[in-house]
This record gives structure tokens, sequence and C-alpha cells, in this order.
């Protein structure tokens, strides 16, 4: 039996998307309703569903896949953006991390 953590307290925003958003990327606020890529660094909102026609879809609560740069461990750690879309370990934010590959972690937003 494989563990699912899909769908468990999503929450989904609509805002507006900066011009090199794409989906599967952490995000940032960027300003009154708007969201963009983050920098190395960045404290990150939640995690691009889409993108279309200037509106991104993004979850900002529940459990989400996001893609990892360097080592990550599992429980409570800070993570921060790697500026690549995903996230590393740093920053001053904690988040739960329930699962690690070579390339991606779980969280709870």
């Amino acid at each position: 039996m494989n563990v699912s953590f899909e769908e468990i307290g999503r929450l989904a925003v609509t805002f507006a998307a900066g011009e090199n958003l794409a989906a599967g990327q952490v995000c940032k606020v960027s300003g009154n309703g708007a969201v963009d890529v983050c920098a190395e660094g960045d404290e990150f909102c939640g995690v691009v569903e889409g993108v279309r026609n200037g509106w991104a879809a993004v979850q900002v609560a529940g459990f989400a896949e996001v893609s990892i740069s360097g080592a990550v461990e599992l429980g409570y750690v800070n993570l921060c953006a790697d500026g690549s879309g995903g996230v590393k370990a740093g920053g001053n934010n904690r988040y739960l991390v329930v699962s690690v590959s070579d390339k991606t972690a779980v969280i709870k937003l």
C-alpha cells in the first residue's frame, strides 16, 4: 500500500500572475493580489498549480510536492526558495516535510 497526501487540506487561490510564472514552481506575493517567481532565499507563499491568461492558481494550504535543491530533512524544517522554482533548507519559515526523494519533497504548506 502506498501513502498518499494528495488533496489533504488543499486550498488554492487565484492571483494575478507574473510573466515568468509556471506550474510546479513555488511563488511569492509580489503585490496586491499578485504572485511572481521567487529568487534564491525568498520566503514562498505556495505552489503554482497552473497559469492561464495572466492568472495563476496557487496552492496555499495542504500537502504539496515541490522540487528540492540539496539535502532536505524529514520533520519540521526551515525552507526557502532555491531560485529555480523549488525549495532548499534555510530561511525563517518552518514546514512539515513528510516525504523526501532525490529531487522532490512533500511538504505541508
